[in-house]
């Protein structure tokens, strides 16, 4: 075999959670020019709506299903409808995620509802999804499930970013650990870690404008930030056959060490 087409996606199907817009979005395109057809959820149907358009631009087949992944029935719900509509899942993306409270706190400031708030999103979804989704990648012989971190997850601490980090690193371990509990069902479990990428989120929490983020890209290793393409093309390797042999990973897309 040709050492491009282990990147092929073709006959592959894949689900993409916060798939409406940025990082999710980039994803999305990325698996749908690979081959594969790809859902995608989230809670703006409007935006859902439009990236869909976008994947059917391709030439491939979509659903935009407009859900919240903090709910465990509304999980098992979106796997329902995908099996109904496509038959099996193949990859899956949980990119749902962010800051619940849009600015900086430190940890001793951050109040309860916060918390718990950001913890679900971020480190108990991705679970559910993974224990929703992986009968049905196991009925059809395996799949790739791919959670979407943070380089937040690894730093040696996080100053007023405390419970976004946190959520994030217990996120690499949940996925490490699935790794290792669904390697006998041929499911591979990875993990993007992208680094600093001009987000609504992140501009709402930041405050910043363009000049900000300007001098932002001028402190990375690389002169610029991340763009959407940049997951696309990881997200490819990780839900193809040229990562075989991969799983367990903690994938650092940031421009630097």
């Amino acid at each position: 075999m040709a050492i491009l087409d282990l990147f092929s996606l073709e006959g592959k199907v894949a689900m993409v959670t916060g798939g409406g817009g940025g990082i999710g979005r980039g994803i999305a395109l990325g698996l749908a020019e690979a081959g594969a057809d790809v859902a995608v959820a989230g809670r703006r149907e409007h935006l859902l709506q439009e990236v869909g358009k976008e994947i059917e631009d391709r030439g491939r087949r979509t659903l935009a299903l407009p859900t919240d992944v903090r709910d465990s029935a509304k999980v098992e719900e979106l796997v329902q409808s995908m099996m109904d509509h496509f038959g099996r899942i193949d990859v899956w993306v949980s990119n749902a995620g962010g800051l619940q409270e849009q600015r900086v706190n430190y940890l001793v400031k951050t109040p309860e509802e916060s918390w718990d708030a950001t913890t679900t999103l971020n480190f108990k979804a991705p679970w559910m999804c993974a224990k929703a989704v992986w009968p049905a990648m196991r009925s059809t012989g395996g799949g790739s499930i791919i959670n979407v971190s943070s380089v937040g997850g690894i730093s040696r601490g996080a100053p007023t970013n405390g419970v976004y980090s946190a959520s994030k690193a217990g996120l690499n371990h949940l996925t490490k650990t699935l790794a290792l509990e669904m390697a006998p069902f041929n499911i591979r479990v990875n993990a993007i870690l992208p680094g600093s990428v001009r987000t609504e989120d992140f501009e709402d929490a930041s405050g910043g404008g363009d000049e900000y983020f300007e001098e932002m890209a001028k402190t990375q290793p690389l002169k610029r930030l991340g763009k959407e393409e940049d997951f696309g093309a990881a997200a490819v390797y990780l839900a193809s056959d040229a990562s075989s042999w991969v799983t367990g990973i903690l994938l650092q897309i940031s421009g630097g060490p």
